[in-house]
């Protein structure tokens, strides 16, 4: 047997530890053409392992428009696959189901979902430990408990966002409860603000990542943003290209803020995405003090934004407050419960 597959095999037997896979369970995992054949046939060798019950459903690929929309997957519109999903315990999605209505239509029938779709190496590094879960959900704490969230950068961003609508994105990087979505690998915590409850600008400064574009940005981009929408985008190349790419879906909801958030993996590598940008970007969106700001919908957390144009937009070197509680300063995280647990020395 190849060597990389053992070790693609007993990693993500391990992940399915931490996914609290059992004998008695059923394990799914959902393909598309020939793509990520290898992680399928690792994760069906490591339920095997475990003793679970486990199945490919292979389906055509998606016909997705316009590159980078959210929300069509091959499991668009096709019943018999939703239905024959359902039967599952656990599935592994290994086509990015993200922002879609089968999603959560199979998360509402408390299917736990696990999303793999970096490359190995990216996986491996940033491999998620029991102790992210804990720092995750502390800062979901304190996304619950708050009403306003302010983030600010010295290229001039001062934007706010009110809070207490919608429930909390929990990424810890395994899905261990019944309905869980979760993304391996990852470690950040967000929340879509109330409708219309963002004002402010923000202002991405040169080297902070434009997804899904997977580049670094060479200038700034001044966003304006009122009642919850983005009224203006001003700079050079880089905001022409953000854009033009937001107006091609004829969409004004593509226009709206989404989630925001923060990093809290400290195994993320900003730099990941100059050696490699055939990626998904978790580097970028889970990096350690970054904060992740968003546009397009809010349908991921029960609201009525379906829109299929989605960016990611991670910045460096932000602050950031909850309710005027300092809890990211210029890209340090300064709450001691959301910091890396360092190995006990002997």
């Amino acid at each position: 047997m190849n060597p990389e597959f053992n070790e693609m095999v007993a990693l993500f037997k391990a992940e399915l530890e931490l996914c609290k896979l059992k004998p008695t369970e059923t394990m799914a995992v959902l393909t598309s053409g020939e793509i990520r054949a290898d992680y399928a046939k690792a994760f069906l060798t490591a339920a095997s392992q475990i003793g679970a019950n486990a199945f490919e459903l292979k389906l055509p690929p998606a016909n997705r428009g316009n590159t980078g929309s959210f929300g069509i997957t091959p499991l668009t519109d096709n019943r018999v696959a939703v239905e024959c999903l359902k039967k599952a315990d656990l599935v592994i999605d290994l086509v990015l189901l993200l922002f879609s209505k089968e999603q959560l239509e199979l998360q509402n029938e408390g299917v736990r979902i696990l999303m793999v779709v970096e490359p190995f190496d990216v996986i491996k590094r940033m491999f998620p430990k029991e102790s992210d879960k804990q720092r995750v959900l502390y800062a979901t704490e304190l996304l619950r408990n708050a009403k306003e969230l302010r983030f600010t950068n010295q290229a001039g961003t001062d934007v706010r966002y009110q809070l207490g609508q919608y429930p909390i994105l929990i990424e810890y990087g395994f899905a261990d409860e019944p309905g869980k979505w979760d993304h391996l690998p990852s470690c950040f915590s967000a929340t879509s603000s109330n409708d219309g409850g963002v004002e402010g600008i923000v202002v991405m400064d040169k080297g902070d990542i434009l997804f899904p574009f997977n580049r670094y940005i060479q200038e700034p981009i001044h966003l304006m943003i009122k009642g919850g929408y983005v009224t203006n985008i001003e700079g050079g190349f880089d905001a022409m290209l953000m854009k033009e790419y937001i107006d091609s879906f004829n969409d004004p909801q593509a226009y709206a803020i989404s989630h925001i958030g923060w990093g809290l993996n400290e195994r993320a590598q900003w730099h990941s995405l100059a050696f490699d940008n055939q990626v998904f970007g978790m580097d970028g969106r889970a990096f350690y003090g970054n904060v992740l700001f968003s546009l397009g919908p809010n349908s991921e957390l029960g609201g009525t934004n379906d829109t299929p144009c989605h960016l990611d937009l991670p910045m460096k070197n932000c602050t950031l407050y909850l309710d005027n509680k300092l809890i990211v300063k210029d890209g340090d995280i300064v709450i001691d419960e959301m910091k890396p647990i360092k190995p006990q020395l002997a």
